[in-house]
């Protein structure tokens, strides 16, 4: 593993993040301008529900995945950590909401509106509107990283950093999952839903030979003979 490796694919991490963050708040703000079309043009009502049904199964599911994905592990990879920085703890919790929103509550609605050409209820369209502005905020506090950190932030020493193989299975598992969506024609993010579990049992694994220290590599050494654990180069 060299560095320019490790250095390429959290690039390649980053970059997929912000563009399936960008796919899927455009993608949202679509369908809240087609539903809200629904309501006003009963013309438009049948092409209008249909567009804004396959833009949420063909593309707006695949970003969401994509943009959680790529989150969790970019996460669990960096030294900023899941729950270290507030800023970080809320966008996983705005992100695990708005899945829940979109799998539980929109999604149903809006396969029933497709099916019965029907207009969407005002609570469809101002909810996805809500989620294109929650991505827009997310977005915002990756730019700003406001607020200090948690609790466990300010008790924890600095995190290690993740290798190449679990910075390149972020990358290729979303790329690997549309290509599942694409022939199963719905979302089917079953390498992502690996890759955050993998990434999350690697973090703390990481920890948990980090906070060991060299010291204690042997724990059958005597007292006397263990060296010092020496800091650890960030």
């Amino acid at each position: 593993m060299t560095l320019g490796a490790v250095t390429t694919w959290r690039h390649l991490l980053v970059w997929l993040h912000v563009t399936s963050s960008v796919t899927w708040m455009s993608t949202a703000a679509a369908l809240a301008v087609l539903l809200g079309l629904s309501r006003t043009d009963p013309a438009a009502v049948p092409a209008a529900v249909t567009m804004a049904h396959h833009l949420d199964t063909a593309l707006l599911a695949a970003a969401a995945n994509a943009s959680a994905t790529t989150g969790f592990v970019l996460a669990w990879a960096t030294p900023w950590g899941l729950v270290h920085h507030w800023w970080v703890l809320a966008k996983a919790a705005i992100t695990l909401g708005q899945l829940y929103l979109g799998i539980a509550v929109l999604s149903p609605v809006l396969d029933a509106l497709a099916r019965d050409a029907a207009p969407a209820p005002l609570a469809q369209v101002l909810g996805a509107a809500a989620m294109a502005g929650a991505v827009a905020f997310q977005a915002w506090l990756s730019i700003a990283k406001p607020w200090p950190r948690t609790p466990v932030g300010r008790r924890t020493r600095r995190l290690p950093r993740a290798g190449t193989p679990l910075l390149a299975a972020g990358v290729l598992a979303p790329v690997a999952d549309l290509g599942l969506n694409l022939l199963t024609g719905f979302p089917t993010p079953v390498l992502e839903l690996g890759v955050i579990v993998t990434a999350g049992v690697a973090r703390r694994r990481a920890i948990t030979r980090s906070a060991r220290g060299p010291a204690a590599v042997d724990p059958a050494a005597p007292a006397d003979a263990a060296a010092p654990p020496a800091r650890r180069r960030t």
